[in-house]
């Protein structure tokens, strides 16, 4: 058992000045004293083996209430010394501590060092990497709970672009993309900004601010209008171009209360100490509503708008105005129309009625084409379907047989003819598909996992997957990731396309995206328990060997 250090120890010369530097830097760091006499005492242990040799286990311990400084180093007893440095025979041990018995550890006082001018300024180099380290968790612990948080600092410097922010406690920086645009910031300015990320990093904590993120102009709202404060009145949605405009959507919990009114106030005095704070900002704040039409309507004003059609398996909305109503609709830049976009979280393309129509007569003729084609039906057959909401050989194919023959004109025999020639046109497809997949190099293992078609293992195979470890290789998002488009201007031709998954246009979900995946995936894991039921068999087989001769 270890024995308790020495109770007498040599004098400090100084402790009273030790006590008092050490009660100064915790109160100037904000940080436990205890912090800093471990560091006087860690930095008193480093000189004291410079002294004695690195080479012995040397202890200090300053006491926090006297300022009393105790050293001593720590052998082992042992019967036959190996380091003669950390380790003492039974013999030496007693001189030093009556009663010590082999595989006790016993103190060995040793009188106080004089600090020569390196182990002086080592020790001071000690003691300030210890504070700091210290002060640093002090920070960290402190902000790192606090994201989404709108705090109030100093501008203290400004290096290549990014605003050092004094906040008190520590130094926050809005990094440029995350400062509004023109916005001009000078050394001393008070500056309000969310805390939008702290990271513990080797340099200290990183506390990341920003004035362009949509949360920071729903905090400065929470500020300003009691009603959100108190959870009255929500922010659904934010959206915004820093510096320029922004939309908002609110709803009211009390139906007594107008939410677009109270964000508002008494002649915009409310909304406008927000657009101060955005550098004039120019703020839209509308309704929120659950019915998806509804909102997006709402979410495109000023414009007038005049039909909504909601694409959910893609996630768009088709908007028609009045020709009169586009540039209005998109706004300047597409400022309108993205903003739209950001805050009902769907791509939206607008339309005019004349390009409406077009659009309209367009698909009407390719789906008619297209019916005659594979139904070997008339032209009128054609448009009969196709005014009825037909739009694919798998709906003819798989709607109820009722529901053609309700088609006025129609009847069961007819219905069922048109789901027999579906059904045949659909496994031309089918073989067609299958023979140019294989063509491609497109292994038959791919066919049999979940949800593939072969018209999607033909996707697969013309971009060069061709085998089930290609396919196990991508993660969900590179196979099914549907396509990110900016909203659609006048000319539809000039709009910019984000490369989507593989299958991005066969509409399959995540779900479905994840079982295709692993499914790819499984034959990876199905020689490990061969493998290890190989191994007994062979075992056995040279036990039999053995035993036979």
């Amino acid at each position: 058992m270890a024995s308790e250090a020495p109770t007498t120890a040599p004098p400090s010369a100084n402790k009273a000045e030790l006590l008092a530097i050490a009660d100064a830097v915790a109160r100037e760091k904000l940080i436990d004293k205890a912090i800093v006499i471990e560091a006087m005492e860690d930095a008193i242990q480093r000189a004291a083996r410079a002294r004695y040799g690195a080479e012995n286990d040397i202890r200090a311990k300053l006491d926090q209430e006297t300022g009393d400084l105790r050293l001593w180093r720590v052998l082992e007893v042992v019967e036959e010394p190996e380091d003669h440095f950390k380790q003492v025979d039974l013999k030496g041990a007693q001189k030093l501590q009556t009663g010590a018995a082999v595989g006790d550890f016993i103190v060995d006082p040793l009188p106080p060092i004089e600090f020569g001018r390196i182990a002086a300024q080592a020790a001071k180099q000690v003691i300030f990497q210890k504070v700091r380290d210290a002060e640093r968790e002090r920070q960290f612990e402190e902000f790192k709970d606090r994201g989404n948080e709108v705090i109030t600092g100093v501008v203290k410097r400004v290096e290549f672009g990014h605003v050092v922010v004094d906040l008190g406690r520590a130094e926050g920086v809005i990094r440029r993309d995350q400062q509004i645009p023109r916005e001009m910031v000078r050394v001393g300015d008070r500056i309000r900004s969310l805390i939008l990320s702290v990271r513990r990093e080797v340099r200290g904590p990183q506390i990341f601010l920003s004035r362009a993120h949509p949360d920071f102009m729903k905090n400065l709202f929470a500020q300003e209008v009691p009603e959100i404060y108190d959870g009255i009145i929500e922010i659904k949605a934010a959206a915004r171009d820093p510096g320029s405009r922004a939309k908002i959507g609110v709803i009211s919990h009390d139906s007594s209360i107008d939410p677009v009114g109270a964000c508002v106030g008494m002649k915009g005095s409310r909304v406008q100490a927000v657009v101060q704070e955005l550098q004039g900002e120019k703020i839209d704040i509308i309704p929120w509503s659950e019915d998806t039409a509804t909102f997006v309507v709402n979410a495109l004003q000023p414009a007038t708008v005049s039909r909504v059609v909601i694409d959910e398996e893609e996630s768009r909305i088709e908007v028609v105005v009045p020709d009169d109503q586009l540039s209005l609709a998109i706004g300047r830049r597409g400022q309108n129309v993205r903003l739209a976009s950001q805050l009902t979280t769907s791509q939206i393309d607008i339309l005019t009625e004349a390009d409406a129509s077009e659009k309209r007569q367009r698909e009407f003729a390719e789906r008619t084409e297209m019916f005659q084609s594979e139904l070997d039906v008339d032209e009128t057959l054609s448009q009969l379907l196709v005014a009825e909401g037909f739009t694919s050989l798998e709906e003819v194919a798989y709607v109820g047989a009722d529901e053609i023959a309700s088609i006025e004109g129609l009847d069961e025999d007819i219905a069922a003819e048109l789901q027999s020639r579906a059904t045949e046109a659909l496994e031309r497809r089918e073989a067609a598909s299958r023979e140019e997949r294989r063509k491609l190099g497109v292994e038959d293992a791919l066919a049999e996992l979940p949800h593939l078609t072969e018209q999607m293992l033909v996707t697969l195979g013309k971009a060069k997957i061709l085998t089930l470890d290609d396919l196990a290789d991508l993660a969900t998002d590179e196979l099914i990731q549907k396509k990110r488009q900016e909203p659609r201007r006048r000319e539809p031709s000039n709009r910019t396309e984000d490369r989507g998954g593989v299958l991005a246009d066969y509409a399959l979900s995540e779900e479905q995206g994840n079982e295709i995946i692993m499914a790819a995936r499984a034959h990876w894991f199905e020689d490990e328990p061969e493998a290890a039921s190989k191994a007994p068999a062979a075992t056995d087989e040279a036990a039999n060997a053995d035993s036979s001769q």
